[in-house]
């Protein structure tokens, strides 16, 4: 994306078409799928589900006046991004996440250190991705981002 929308619905409409239909239905999942406590916003130029400074005044540690960044949802060039944060720091969520994979991909995990990658939109099992949403709470991201990733 070559500009910057300043807030989810802008992200999403200028979008290719091709792609809005995913992006939507990704937001939505998580949405409807993400503990109570954290927000959704634009954050680093992609839709982002974050824990506000109302919660956890610190902030995120690169740079204190951004909240905590939790969950991402991208368009980018070559793929669709689904960035969480809690499956780069907390290794039993990984396990979790890399196992339940094939109940509901036949596809091979394309995946980062907390980036799950998406060629296509048929590919992103959403069904899945709302399990992992529900599996941490604003605090318990708090916890682990404190023990494995601010030292």
């Amino acid at each position: 994306m070559s500009h910057k929308p300043a807030t989810p619905d802008a992200y999403v409409a200028a979008l290719p078409d091709e792609r809005k239909a995913i992006i939507q239905a990704m937001r939505e999942t998580v949405l409807k799928n993400i503990p109570k406590g954290f927000e959704e916003t634009i954050s680093y130029g992609m839709i982002g589900y974050v824990v506000p400074h109302s919660l956890y005044p610190a902030g995120y540690h690169c740079d204190p006046k951004l909240p905590l960044p939790f969950i991402s949802i991208a368009s980018q060039k070559s793929h669709i991004g689904f960035y969480h944060m809690g499956i780069y720091a907390h290794q039993e969520l990984l396990n979790w996440f890399t196992a339940e994979w094939p109940k509901y991909s036949k596809k091979k995990l394309d995946m980062g250190k907390s980036c799950i990658r998406f060629k296509k939109a048929e590919d992103v099992p959403l069904d899945l991705l709302a399990a992992l949403v529900k599996k941490m709470k604003p605090k318990d991201w708090i916890t682990c981002y404190e023990s494995q990733i601010k030292r």
